[in-house]
């Protein structure tokens, strides 16, 4: 059940920060995502075969078995037309960085939910489920902000880099899937430690522990 309820907002928590994508991008001009459907909280709409559903459930095998796992994933990329921005490259980082946003946002307003739990001795069912919402979206947050393509971080980084580093951008875009099968491979334990620090950061932050 716990593995259910982690895939279930691990698919929600996507959907949500997808959405955020398309906000952010028909608010600085571009209606691309509304035309196609995508400024929605259906989450077929957003769904991925591999990054939502495949890679979830094969990081979740582990938990099966009792050993510790990181469930990760990610969704449809929300399309925008850089042509409809007023700055196309500042744009595309405003645009990548409104899904890890939503994600931290997220994570703050369900820690604040968790804190009122805490001080009104309220269900620790609900309590451990909203711990779970929160390292969920932290993870999301973080994972995202991974500057390695198809990842919002590697958009950012590329807004912010000087038009002389276009080579390296190239070069990251063309060899992405290596990149991300490594990172997948033998940085997921390193993610996980820096989630679990931002996490016990944020219940420290606010008094839960």
């Amino acid at each position: 059940m716990e593995i259910i309820f982690q895939l279930v907002v691990l698919i929600f928590s996507i959907m949500i920060h997808e959405v955020s994508h398309g906000a952010v991008a028909f608010y600085l001009g571009d209606d691309t995502a509304k035309r196609l459907g995508r400024l929605t909280l259906n989450p077929i709409s957003h769904l991925d075969p591999v990054g939502s559903v495949i890679l979830p459930l094969l990081l979740a095998i582990p938990r099966l078995f009792g050993l510790p796992t990181i469930i990760v994933g990610w969704a449809k990329p929300v399309p925008y037309d850089p042509r409809n921005l007023k700055n196309p490259k500042i744009g595309a980082g405003l645009i990548a960085l409104a899904g890890p946003t939503s994600n931290l946002l997220l994570a703050v307003v369900f820690a604040i939910f968790l804190k009122l739990v805490v001080v009104f001795k309220l269900s620790l069912g609900l309590a451990f489920a909203f711990q779970i919402i929160i390292f969920i979206n932290l993870l999301l947050a973080i994972f995202n902000l991974v500057p390695i393509p198809p990842l919002d971080g590697s958009k950012i980084l590329f807004a912010l880099l000087p038009d002389r580093y276009y080579r390296f951008q190239i070069f990251v875009e063309r060899n992405a899937l290596v990149l991300i099968l490594l990172f997948l491979f033998f940085g997921l334990n390193y993610l996980g430690n820096l989630v679990a620090l931002v996490n016990l950061f944020v219940f420290k932050l606010l008094g839960v522990l």
